[in-house]
Order: structure tokens, then C-alpha cells, then sequence
């Protein structure tokens, strides 16, 4: 039996669309990690971490067989594989932004299909056919599902009725003038494990660890921290519009009038926050990124 130290945990990470985002993700979570030129292999500073690149469609069916022990995969793509893998977390990002993407049914701008409904003996082209068909199933709509090796959206109304395709903003279906007629699903990204290694007492910590680091990377993208200098008699106002994960941390200065008074505040919340806690007697306010923040 090997030791830990002799141990490998073998890592696969979306090649394609989600690929910066999820290097970055890695980054602000604490590695040194990139990809390496021209080659499907991932340099990074774990020396216990075996890394590679492959396309998010097909990451689920090898976690699944095994040759790797976790990944990063679409909920989406683990359905349409119908992967018996270990979900370990929902990590909400995407290529660009910290949101969702969603999985619509879209048809031509003219196309006289309103519903699905209306697709009933129609054809549609799509990546995710089981998908697809599971959605039409739960309708009652029979239709004929194609599978679509790319440019799916060129396709309707000229070569099928409908396409099924992922989007995040919509922007490339408006562009090629097609309409969403519904949403069949969100998707965000899966760290997923084998079966098998989630067994493995070594491999589980790790990757329980591993997906401590995303989570609280993800959390930290959504935050910002504040400190400022304040008044003791202009405390209780600060306060009362001051949110906290928990409660502020107030700390005394030297002189006896003032202390300063540090928090964490979503990065929304900061630009209209920061006018208010001025006004407020706040001064010498800073406001400073975060990377990881754990629960």
C-alpha cells in the first residue's frame, strides 16, 4: 500500500470556455497553476496533484471510470452522461461571471413555435441529446433529436425546427436571430469525484480540502473587506447600516475618541455603502479585495 507521501490524486479540469475562469478560480484559491503550451497537461504546485486538461463533455464518464479521481464538470454534462459520480460541491461560476449558465429551447425569431409543445414531430439539433429527450419526455412531446457536432445555431430553421444549446448571456442566440421559447435547465460547475477514491480515506481529505479552498475562492470573489477610523460617538450609527458575516471587529486606537472598526460587506453592496459611512463620520475608509473567505 502506498504511503501518503507516495500518493497521487489525479485531477481534470474543462478545457474550452471554462478554462481561464476555472485557472483563476485555482489561483485566488492558493496554487500556482497553468496550462501548459500546446499540451493537454496542467503544471501545479501540489506535488500530490496529477493534472490535466479535457473537454467538459467528456470529463463525468472518466471520473466515472476511473482514470481520474475528481474533476470539474457542468451538472448538465454529468446528466447527459448520466455519471454515477460524487457530487462534492456546486462551485457558481462561469465564463464570465459568477453566475449559472442555462440550457434553452430556441427557435427562430419567425418560427410560429411558442411552446414546446409546438415542437411535437418537429426535429432539433443538439450536445445534450439525453437531455433534450428527457425534457421533451417530461412534456408528452415526441420529436426527433439530432446530435449536433457544432455550430448548432446556424442549424435552426434551416436544417431542424429548434436547437437545444447552452448559453450564459443570450448575446450569440440573439445574434443569429433566434428566440429562447424556454429554459430547460441551469447548469453550474460540479466538483465531481470517482466513486472508488472517495473511499480512499487519503484521496477524500484531499479532495474535501480541495473543494474547502474553490468554495471559499468563490465567496471571496463576492466580498470585499472595509476598515475604517470612526468617532466612539458615531459608532452606534455606523452600525446600524453596517452589515457583517458575523458582527464587526472593533479595535481601540490610541486615542480614546476614535477606535477603528473592520467588516466584510458583498462587493455590490460596497459602492453605495461607502458614500453613506462617510457621511456617517467614517474616515480614512479602505476597501480591499479577498480571495478566500471560509464559513
Amino acid at each position: 500500500m502506498k504511503s501518503a507521501q507516495q500518493q497521487k490524486l489525479k485531477l481534470v479540469l474543462p478545457k474550452g470556455s471554462l478554462q481561464e475562469a476555472t485557472l483563476t478560480l485555482f489561483r485566488h484559491a492558493g496554487f500556482e497553476i497553468s496550462a501548459v503550451a500546446r499540451s493537454y497537461f496542467i503544471s501545479i504546485d501540489d506535488p500530490a496533484i496529477e493534472a490535466v486538461m479535457l473537454r467538459a463533455q467528456e470529463i463525468p464518464r472518466y471520473v466515472e471510470m476511473g482514470a481520474f479521481d475528481v474533476g470539474i464538470s457542468g451538472k448538465d454534462w454529468i446528466m447527459e452522461n448520466k455519471a454515477r459520480v460524487v457530487e462534492v460541491s456546486e462551485l457558481i461560476y462561469a465564463k464570465q461571471g459568477l453566475r449559472p449558465v442555462k440550457i434553452v429551447l430556441a427557435v427562430p425569431e419567425n418560427s410560429p413555435v411558442k411552446s414546446v409543445r409546438d415542437l411535437q414531430g418537429k426535429r432539433i439539433a443538439t450536445e445534450l441529446v439525453t437531455v433534450t429527450r428527457g425534457y421533451l419526455k417530461k412534456h408528452g412531446v415526441t420529436a426527433e433529436v439530432e446530435f449536433s457536432y457544432g455550430a448548432t445555431e446556424i442549424k435552426a430553421g434551416q436544417l431542424v425546427d429548434a436547437i437545444v444549446e447552452i448559453t450564459e448571456t443570450g448575446s450569440t442566440l440573439f445574434s443569429h436571430h433566434l428566440r429562447i421559447v424556454d429554459v430547460v435547465m441551469e447548469s453550474t460547475p460540479r466538483l465531481i469525484a470517482n466513486r472508488q477514491a472517495w473511499q480512499n480515506r487519503w484521496k477524500r481529505e484531499k479532495i474535501e480540502n480541495l473543494a474547502l479552498l474553490l468554495e471559499g475562492a468563490l465567496v471571496g470573489e463576492r466580498k470585499v473587506g472595509l476598515k475604517m477610523n470612526v468617532r466612539k460617538n458615531a459608532l452606534a450609527g455606523l452600525l446600524e447600516i453596517l452589515p457583517a458575516m458575523k458582527k464587526p471587529t472593533i479595535s481601540q486606537l490610541t486615542d480614546p475618541d476614535w477606535c477603528a472598526l473592520e467588516t466584510i460587506v458583498d462587493r455590490e453592496q460596497a459602492k453605495e455603502l461607502i458614500p453613506r459611512l462617510k457621511k456617517l463620520g467614517a474616515q480614512g475608509i479602505v476597501e480591499y479585495p479577498l480571495h478566500k473567505v471560509i464559513y
